[in-house]
Parts: structure tokens; C-alpha cells; sequence
């Protein structure tokens, strides 16, 4: 009770020396009691989609570790990333908070020290906190978690400890190299041996802090850099997948139109080869997965640890000409989002309620019974992550990809897109055609899964696309602290327009 009365007097904005007191008194625990809380381990691979798992019906079968994980807990079938782009959706994870208010919107985009996050709120309350792997903070801060190892500490130990063969890692040279090339579409191996592999490197690396005896419990993150392009897997691996397994979707007219330019050339082989070498990379990510899961559970801690998995944000293998996230269609946004704790979460099932990226930093705390900072954007899914009957998700999740100044809001059924039409994006996938102005879109996720027909103009569709802007509209106003004040006298498609382009966070009231 002591420790969750100080975290509270944290969260209602309590001055320095009460957090200091705080964080005195957690690391104190342990002195003359038994810390027995239980532990986090929040796994993340990057560009792993969500239509790619086989417990959902892939044929590929490329997941039989996380198809397990599934079983052992429960699945989201419909869970979204908050922007569909390795830096925002992270930052958004961790810290609970949409990309906006966040200030991270794009890659490069720096995360502020002033934020809160997991791995701070995790050590005020007296966990010993570590990030293994990609985090993308774009800056020396380690934002609040005591350990942190990633791509250098890597490189290190591949110079320290050479593979058999040597290192004949090939060069990456994205943009710079025919689209086929750097995506990989001759399914070259990383030129390196499996134990050698970053991912394994990461792996190794976290279970050797799970191994080491500590009195109090511990929040670890391990986030894999796979199966991101050029989507990497070790020497030996190169025909898990075959090209034919694969198929070559069809590209409309209207596709053609918005599909960047760097595709344009790749011919139906190199497509089914692209999407062999992402499953590849896919399934060597499951096996350190599932080898990290079992290491785990054989050092007793499977009943004492919550384990939570998401994909960073969706992909699009070949849909619609691309293979990017950098949109807002179905494959780009789809995430696997999965909460497993043997014992303690009702194990075999499948959740269809929406969810986001940001449900995870409330639904994770509601679960462990930690208090949870204020300001916080997600909902608690807690509910039925326990199996309580009647629980609810979302009725409407939220995406922007502010680069190209578009968002989407979407119910269970219908999902609209807004963008301003009037950005030269920077992130290399600009289509070469004139901008199209301002658009509004309009899908029946029901009736066009696919994302074919635009009912945006419709006059059946008229009420719902009025409901799903007032929606958008109240997502991106309510939730703007740190930045610039809405300009008074905008009408609601003006506002909604003006949120979109990425800008500069000023400060935010109360975060720390």
C-alpha cells in the first residue's frame, strides 16, 4: 500500500522530493520482506503484420511459436497501430500517448525527455528495468530503463566472437538500389550463421538477465529488429519459403495512381520472391521468440510473468503494388497483439473487440495491479485480457501517419481516411504524379475487406461518414497537449486537416 500511495501522489503532479521518496522507498524493497510481485516481459518485432500468423490461417505456418503464445493466452484479432511507422508506433507504446501528442511523428523524430515512460514508471515503482533491442529513440536518453542494449553492444560482440565462416553480411543500400534489391528478392541470406544473428544476440542477451537471481520483479522489453527489410535469416534458411508459395496481387488502375514509384518496376517473380524472404525472416523471429518464451518458462518464471507481443505496425506484402506500411490500409495498420500469463489469464482464446497500440502501458498496469500515470490515451482491456463477460473494446480506433497528413478512424465495420492531399512526403515513396488535393475515404471493412470501393460520396453512406468525422475530429483535438492550440473559427473538416501535418511539441502540462 505504501508503494502505490506514493506512485499516486506521483501522478497527481507531487514535486520532486516526493518522487525522489518514491524511488527510495522501491529500491529499498526487498530489506527484511519478500518482493513477490509479478514481472513484465513486453516482446515487439518490427513490420510483423497481423494477417501473417497462422493461428488466423496463413498457410505459410511461418508463427508456430507465437501461434503457441496465442493459445496460451489470448489473441486480439483486431488490434491497430496508432501510426504505421516504427518510430511514432513505438514511442506510442511506451509511453501510452497517440504520435501527436507524443511530438514523435516521424522517423527521425526525437522522443522527448520530458515524456513518461513505461520504463520510468516501471522503475518508480521498484522494478528493475532493461530494453533489449530496437527502440528507436533517436538520442543517448535510455528514457527511464536501467539496462540498454542494442545494435552496438552487438557489433561488439560479433568483433569479440567472429561466425566460423566470417562475417559476410551484405551491404544494405535502401533507395539507393532497384526496389528488388533491397528488399531481397533473391532471398539472400544475412551471411551469417543463426547463432550469430541479431535477433539471437538480443535473445541471448535477455535470458542471461533472467537467469540472474534478484530479489525484486523486473520489466523487460525485447524488441527484435526482424523481420523489417531486407528481412534478414541466417545462412542455411534460404529455402524455408519458396517464391510459388505466394501469390501476385492484383494492381487496379486506381492502385497505379497512389502506388510509389520505386514499385513500379518489380515484375510477379520478384514480388512472390520479396514475400518469401519476409516470411523467412518472420519465421527465424519465431523461433528466438519461442526460444526466449521457453527460457523463461524454464527458469520458473512463466507463472510470475505477464508476457505481452505486438507487431510494431503492419505491412503490405505486395497489396495494392507496395511493400511499405506507410499508409493507412488494412495490411499496413493490422497488428498481432497478444497478453499471455499462465495461471492467471484464462488461456485458448480470440478476441474480434478493437484495440490499439496505446491499450497496451493501461491494460499491461490494470493487469499486474499497479497504479497507472494520469493523461494516459488507450483504454484498459483488462477486462477481457481476464475473460469477463461483457467486456468491451473500442468503438472506434485511431491511425495518422502524419508525413503524408492523412489519419483514419475505424468502427468495426466502416473505416474512414482523411488526408490533406497537399504534402511532398520525405520518406521515399512519393508516387511521381501531381498531389491529389484533399480526399475523404469511406470502406465497408464487411462488404470490401479489400479496400476497393470508396463510399465517401455515396448518399447512403452520408450519416455514417458525418459520425466517423466527428469521431476523427474528437480523437485529434482532445488529445493535443503539448502542442499548438487549435486556431479558433476552423469548421470541423478544417480542424481535422489542420491536425494533420507533423509539428513541433512545445511542452506538456504534468508529464513528469
Amino acid at each position: 500500500m505504501a508503494v502505490l500511495m506514493l506512485a499516486m501522489l506521483s501522478i497527481s503532479g507531487a514535486p520532486a522530493t516526493e518522487r525522489a521518496r518514491a524511488r527510495s522507498w522501491a529500491s529499498s524493497m526487498g530489506k527484511g520482506t519478500v518482493d513477490d510481485r509479478p514481472n513484465l516481459l513486453l516482446i515487439i518485432a518490427d513490420d510483423h503484420g497481423g494477417l501473417t500468423m497462422g493461428i488466423q490461417g496463413d498457410p505459410r505456418r511461418a508463427t508456430p511459436n507465437l501461434d503457441a503464445l496465442a493459445r496460451e493466452g489470448i489473441l486480439f484479432e483486431r488490434a491497430y497501430c496508432n501510426a504505421p511507422l516504427c518510430t511514432p508506433s513505438r514511442q506510442s507504446l511506451i509511453t501510452g500517448k497517440l504520435p501527436h501528442a507524443t511530438g514523435v511523428m516521424q522517423l527521425t523524430n526525437r522522443l522527448s525527455d520530458d515524456i513518461l515512460t513505461m520504463g520510468e514508471w516501471f522503475t518508480r515503482l521498484g522494478y528493475r528495468t532493461a530494453a533489449i533491442g530496437k527502440m528507436h529513440f533517436n538520442g543517448p536518453s535510455n528514457h527511464g530503463f536501467a539496462i540498454r542494449i542494442d545494435t552496438n553492444e552487438w557489433e561488439a560482440h560479433l568483433r569479440a566472437h567472429p561466425p566460423e565462416d566470417g562475417d559476410q553480411r551484405p551491404p544494405w543500400r535502401p533507395f539507393q538500389v532497384p526496389a528488388a534489391v533491397w528488399l531481397n528478392s533473391d532471398r539472400h541470406s544475412d551471411g551469417l550463421p543463426a547463432h550469430s544473428m541479431q535477433s539471437s544476440f538480443l535473445v541471448d542477451r535477455a535470458l542471461e538477465l533472467l537467469a540472474k537471481p534478484a530479489d525484486g520483479p523486473f520489466a523487460m522489453v525485447v524488441s527484435l529488429y526482424d523481420p523489417h527489410s531486407p528481412f534478414r535469416f541466417p545462412r542455411g534458411w534460404e529455402n524455408r519459403f519458396r517464391p510459388e508459395q505466394f501469390p501476385v496481387h492484383p494492381i487496379s488502375d486506381s492502385d497505379r495512381l497512389e502506388q510509389p514509384r520505386i514499385f513500379a518496376g518489380l515484375t510477379p517473380a520478384q514480388t512472390q520472391g520479396i514475400q518469401a524472404s519476409y516470411y523467412t525472416s518472420l519465421a527465424f523471429a519465431d523461433e528466438q521468440i519461442g526460444r526466449l518464451v521457453r527460457g523463461l518458462d524454464a527458469a520458473g518464471l512463466g507463472r510470475k510473468t505477464l508476457v505481452v507481443y505486438v507487431g510494431d505496425n503492419g505491412y503490405m506484402l505486395g497489396h495494392r503494388g507496395r511493400f511499405e506500411k506507410h499508409c493507412l490500409y488494412e495490411p499496413a495498420v493490422r497488428i498481432p497483439m497478444i497478453f499471455r500469463w499462465t495461471g492467471t489469464i484464462p488461456a485458448d482464446r480470440r478476441s474480434r473487440e478493437l484495440a490499439e497500440m496505446v491499450d497496451v502501458l493501461p491494460t499491461t498496469l490494470d493487469l499486474l495491479k499497479l497504479p497507472a500515470p494520469a493523461g494516459l490515451h488507450g483504454l484498459d482491456l483488462s477486462p477481457i485480457v481476464r475473460g469477463k463477460a461483457g467486456a468491451v473494446g473500442h468503438d472506434a480506433v485511431f491511425s495518422e501517419y502524419n508525413e503524408n497528413e492523412e489519419a483514419m478512424v475505424r468502427t468495426r465495420r466502416f473505416k474512414l481516411i482523411v488526408g490533406t492531399g497537399t504534402r511532398v512526403r520525405q520518406d521515399g515513396y512519393r508516387t511521381g504524379r501531381p498531389l491529389p488535393g484533399p480526399y475523404v475515404r469511406l470502406y465497408d471493412e464487411l462488404d470490401d475487406p479489400e479496400e476497393t470501393r470508396d463510399l465517401a460520396d455515396h448518399p447512403h453512406y452520408q450519416s455514417i461518414r458525418d459520425d466517423l468525422l466527428d469521431r476523427l475530429y474528437r480523437r485529434l483535438t482532445t488529445t493535443r497537449e503539448g502542442l499548438d492550440p487549435l486556431p479558433s473559427g476552423l469548421d470541423r473538416m478544417e480542424a481535422i486537416r489542420w491536425c494533420l501535418p507533423p509539428r513541433v511539441r512545445r511542452s506538456g502540462p504534468g508529464v513528469r
